[in-house]
């Protein structure tokens, strides 16, 4: 038996070095734990295969039952779960199988016909899971373009309303949906603009004891809040699960964007930011402002560095922090490094420094 373990264990392996989803990964172990039944259920008692996977069909069966226990369970958990927020338990959806219809090509024909997108990479955008963390001013337009631009399923997770000064640049809300949880606005919105994605709206906020597995059913993690506390739980849950994170902030006339993926080589938002700042020297949009654009244009470069991300397209902001100058129209790019003593994400890192061939603006 312990050659299957062993097996097991560098399947896990190799797919988290080469980035496959968790989700990949356990189907992959599950057609080992289906080939060693097989093998147990059809070869003779002294062939050497046989015996080389332990002998009897019996504890690989059991064991086979309790994962199917163990699945059913954190199933019904998460569908408790969801209920309890208050939304509508929403399975994978029924679009995300077969070939593209008529009326989806021709609405993502501008994609297809790029050549570092084409039909392969809208079937990559299709099947792909991303989550938003916030449906406010970043949030806004990353969800929008990220539901026009045909990303399979959509998470997000809110658990602010839906407020009279939200609109002067949150654009997913409008004014007859003042009081309405942001979730449920920005999934009427998405569903309205394209009805061939998969929204799935969280209504709470987000909290240390769900996040993990919340985060494990996507591939893809954009935060646009604007709390430390909450940054520094998403750096930290995405870095445990090798999910990269694209991150947006902004303040007045500046916003700022990069891509935080240590398992790639890259830094995490907590090299950058080892520290959350003192209370007072990070104002809220509230208490600084914010011009009304700002966060459109950040917000968009946010969906358009998940869209190369996920297709391959391009030079991805890994190991690199754009800053953005709305009120003197500059653009700058500062490198982004591993810092070797950050408690969060130096274990898991793997060997040798990040490296960008790319220079700096």
């Amino acid at each position: 038996m312990a050659l299957v373990f062993i097996m097991a264990a560098v399947l896990w392996g190799i797919g988290a070095f080469m980035g496959t989803p968790r989700r990949m990964r356990w189907t992959m172990i599950g057609f080992l734990w289906i080939g060693v039944v097989v093998i147990q259920l059809t070869l003779p008692a002294t062939a050497q295969l046989r015996l080389a996977t332990g002998e009897s069909a019996a504890p690989w069966l059991l064991l086979g039952g309790f994962a199917a226990l163990i699945v059913t369970y954190r199933a019904l958990l998460s569908r408790l779960r969801v209920q309890a927020d208050g939304t509508t338990f929403d399975p994978a959806p029924s679009t995300l199988q077969g070939p593209f219809s008529d009326t989806e090509l021709d609405r993502y024909a501008r994609h297809i016909v790029l050549r570092e997108v084409g039909g392969s990479g809208q079937r990559k955008l299709k099947d792909a899971r991303v989550l938003v963390i916030g449906a406010g001013g970043l949030g806004a337009p990353a969800l929008l373009y990220l539901a026009a631009a045909g990303v399979g399923t959509i998470g997000v997770i809110d658990d602010d309303a839906v407020d009279n000064s939200n609109l002067q640049r949150q654009v997913i809300h409008t004014d007859d949906r003042i009081g309405m949880p942001k979730v449920f606005s920005a999934e009427s919105a998405m569903r309205a603009q394209n009805p061939f994605v998969t929204v799935r709206p969280y209504n709470r906020r987000l909290t240390a004891d769900m996040a993990h597995d919340l985060f494990a059913d996507y591939d893809l993690i954009l935060d646009g809040t604007d709390d430390s506390a909450t940054r520094y739980l998403v750096n930290h849950t995405a870095v445990t699960l090798g999910k990269p994170l694209i991150s947006g902030a902004l303040s007045q006339w500046e916003g700022q964007i990069a891509l935080f993926d240590p398992a790639r080589g890259g830094p995490c938002y907590q090299c950058v930011f080892p520290e959350a700042p003192a209370p007072g020297l990070a104002p809220s949009c509230a208490e600084a402002g914010v011009i009304g654009p700002l966060p459109g244009v950040i917000g968009s470069m946010m969906a358009l560095e998940a869209i190369k991300l996920i297709t391959g397209a391009g030079q991805d902001l890994r190991g690199r922090m754009l800053i953005h100058d709305a009120l003197y129209a500059e653009h700058r790019t500062i490198r982004l490094h591993p810092r070797d003593a950050c408690p969060i994400c130096a274990a898991s890192r793997p060997t040798g420094d990040f490296t960008d061939d790319q220079p700096a603006a």
